[in-house]
């Protein structure tokens, strides 16, 4: 259950999940189960792109409309028969919700008659295997996969099924849906089924299509990738005619609607998601007369798809105008008119602009201009602090791409020029440490450096003597007291105070500081008086 979950919540958008999401809350407020259905669920297993989001609920869904329209929704058709609504979320995803019900047909060409139903009788309903599945979003069972009629089997075969032998009967509108379905995967027809559809074509079963499904198909070639490639086909199978009598292929502008397809990637690189339908419906009906328009508009059941369509054109036009006039003077003008425009315009208006310098400005808007940005010297602002953290930074760095649009800013210097004055102040430096009592301790407990040992001079050759041989009076006058001492010996400590007055040392004697006795020669004795008194006789 968790991988489908992880699968869902990875290829939807954004704006889908907050899609999905607001109806969850709806459906849970009013009570009611809710299930994602039908192509959202094949497109999620197939890894197609999902156009739209399909809901069903046990209950009545015309009951969320007004918390679903809190919630940002736009409905745009309802339907009282089959209790279900058309709505556009924020974002332009487009979503239906309908009641899980049981249609039971009494008569072909006649609308069936519905009934409220299970999750499952509603799968059983539908049109080929790879719609009957469901996905269920409630709080006991989320992630569960319902495949009743082994959908997914025929997703991996890559085969188109229907679910019962009289689908095509019932509702003749799923023989065109079946060749959309073709064109679009390149699947094929199941064996049986292809032989019903063959049985439908040849006993004329689409003459009693119903107006509204036709309205369906037309809205859907609208969010064709290939839309050209579809319109072909059916006009291959005999389609088209249904749709509208007059529409032929040759009726498409089909250049245009190839430099549609080709810009919208092209903007789809540049992280715009424009809505192409409206621009679509231009193409395919662009020689169409404006009776026949008229009626495909009036068949289509979104409205809000139709007022698109109907001032597309307008738009552009309007466009134009502002590109052409002091509005857009200058690169940097012109950036920001085309940055706040609508992107569907921007798009409609890339492929149809005839004035030679719109034209020019979409394309630098698209190319040139892009490149300018990378000169941006973003290392540099770096160093001057000006980062995304600070809240003027978006305002700098836009008046930065802009002066370099107009080629205000030619160089590097000057660009940092401008952006010295505005790098902010640096930081102060932090405040110093607190020195406390913890402190003081510390430094008390730490050993004090050794003193210099003290030098004593030989008067008579001048030489420093050892500390060892250090007169008494040196070990007296000590040097400046130390920052710490160490602690003195337990014998120190027991003397409660130092003496009154020190005895001034001896001097040292002569004989201490003569020469070794062994280098000199013996003194000669000294006569005594008697033998001076005979030396004189």
């Amino acid at each position: 259950m968790a991988d489908y979950i992880f699968t869902l919540e990875s290829r939807l958008s954004p704006d889908q999940q907050k899609a999905v999401t607001s109806v969850i809350s709806a459906a849970k407020a009013a009570g009611m189960n809710v299930y994602l259905t039908g192509g959202a669920v094949r497109d999620i297993i197939t890894g197609f792109p999902i156009r739209d989001l399909d809901f069903t609920v046990q209950g009545n869904a015309l009951k969320l409309q007004k918390e679903l329209e809190r919630a940002g929704a736009v409905v745009t058709a309802t339907d009282d028969e089959t209790r279900s609504m058309l709505l556009t979320f924020p974002g332009g995803v487009r979503a239906e919700i309908g009641m899980a019900r049981l249609e039971t047909y009494g008569k072909a060409g006649k609308p069936p008659q519905v009934s409220p139903a299970t999750i499952i009788e509603d799968l059983r309903r539908r049109d080929f295997t790879v719609n009957a599945m469901a996905l269920s979003l409630n709080e006991g069972s989320r992630g569960l996969m319902m495949d009743p009629f082994n959908g997914a089997a025929d997703i991996e075969a890559k085969l188109i099924r229907v679910l019962h032998n009289y689908a095509f009967l019932e509702d003749p509108s799923r023989m065109i849906r079946a060749t959309r379905f073709t064109t679009r995967f390149h699947w094929p027809l199941e064996e049986r089924t292809m032989a019903r559809f063959a049985s439908g074509k040849e006993n004329n079963y689409i003459e009693y299509i119903r107006n509204s499904s036709i309205g369906y198909e037309i809205e859907q070639l609208a969010y064709e990738d290939d839309a050209l490639g579809v319109l072909k086909a059916y006009e291959k199978e005999g389609w088209l005619k249904v749709l509208n009598p007059h529409w032929t292929t040759a009726k498409v502008d089909a250049a245009g609607l190839g430099a549609l397809v080709k810009t919208r990637q092209q903007m789809n690189e540049l992280g715009y998601a424009p809505d192409m339908a409206p621009a679509v419906l231009y193409f395919l009906t662009s020689r169409l007369g404006d009776k026949d328009i008229g009626d495909l508009r009036r068949a289509i059941p979104r409205k809000d798809l139709v007022e698109a369509w109907k001032d597309v054109e307008d738009n552009a036009q309007s466009l134009a105008k502002r590109l052409m006039g002091k509005e857009a003077a200058t690169p940097s003008r012109t950036w920001q008119l085309l940055s706040s425009a609508r992107p569907e315009m921007v798009l409609f208006l890339a492929v149809t602009a005839r004035q030679q310098s719109v034209a020019q400005k979409i394309k630098n808007f698209f190319t040139k201009w892009r490149q300018v940005q990378q000169k941006i010297p973003l290392p540099e602002m770096t160093e001057l602090l000006i980062t995304p953290q600070m809240p003027e930074y978006p305002k700098i760095a836009n008046d930065v791409f802009m002066l370099l649009l107009d080629g205000k800013l030619r160089s590097r210097t000057e660009t940092l020029k401008f952006l010295k004055p505005l790098a902010p102040p640096p930081p102060p430096p932090p405040p110093p440490a607190k020195r406390g009592r913890g402190a003081k301790a510390a430094a008390a407990a730490a050993p004090a450096p050794p003193a210099p040992a003290p030098k004593g001079k030989d008067k008579g050759k001048g030489k420093v003597q050892p500390a060892a041989a250090a007169p008494a009076k040196a070990e007296v006058k000590a040097a400046p007291p130390a920052p710490a001492k160490p602690a003195p010996p337990a014998a120190a400590k027991a003397a409660p105070a130092p003496p009154a007055k020190v005895a001034k040392p001896a001097k040292p004697a002569k004989a201490e500081k003569k020469k070794p006795a062994a280098r000199k020669p013996a003194p000669k004795a000294k006569p005594s008086k008697a033998s001076k008194k005979s030396k004189k006789h």
